[in-house]
């Protein structure tokens, strides 16, 4: 959006033509979602501790996990507003692989939302429960991953391997299998390294 309003300015003041290159507008997109969260940390965080949004710790869990009782949840808020605000900022808004990066943050975060809600408000620390949020997280993916792959198209889908240049497999329809193992298994993979701290914005 405020990318190619600048980058437009190029015509009339050539340094504005730095704003074509993704280097330069991921920089820029890094401080601003920085300052927004320096910005809107502090009144969140303040907001969450007024509704008394805390952790809700397992009676089951680890003894160390009990001195982070009451850290406020639903931090990821914070991450998500800051992440969208800047991605609409200085992201290529016609491309289909930006929109497809907000509704999988939006999407795993209203699910992780959810979760932390029933928590919180119910006192229960499985939340919505692990079956329901498998199958929620494992339709979100199909979506994303059929969006992609209608909007990208089956010439699309090579799998590119780092390090080795000439070897990129074609997955044609498996493309979507292998997107959808992807994204559930990189959601899951938050969820298990996340520690106490309430910011982690996935389910």
């Amino acid at each position: 959006m405020l990318w190619k309003f600048l980058y437009d300015l190029h015509v009339y003041f050539f340094p504005f033509n730095v704003f074509r290159y993704i280097t330069f507008r991921t920089i820029y997109a890094t401080v601003t979602a920085l300052v927004v969260s320096l910005l809107l940390g502090p009144w969140i965080i303040r907001k969450l501790r007024e509704h008394r949004v805390g952790q809700i710790i397992r009676e089951d869990g680890p003894d160390r996990h009990f001195k982070k009782r009451g850290t406020p949840t639903m931090g990821g808020i914070l991450i998500i507003i800051s992440v969208i605000f800047s991605t609409l900022l200085w992201a290529n808004l016609a491309s289909p692989l930006v929109w497809a990066a907000l509704l999988a943050l939006v999407g795993y975060g209203a699910i992780g939302f959810w979760d932390d809600f029933l928590k919180v408000k119910l006192k229960n620390p499985k939340g919505i429960g692990a079956k329901k949020k498998f199958l929620l997280q494992v339709a979100l993916a199909l979506a994303l991953a059929f969006f992609l792959y209608g909007k990208l198209g089956v010439h699309s889908t090579d799998l590119l391997v780092p390090f080795f240049k000439k070897v990129s497999p074609h997955l044609g329809f498996f493309y979507i299998p292998f997107a959808l193992l992807v994204i559930v298994g990189t959601s899951n993979a938050v969820n298990l390294t996340d520690g106490m701290d309430g910011l982690a914005i996935v389910p």
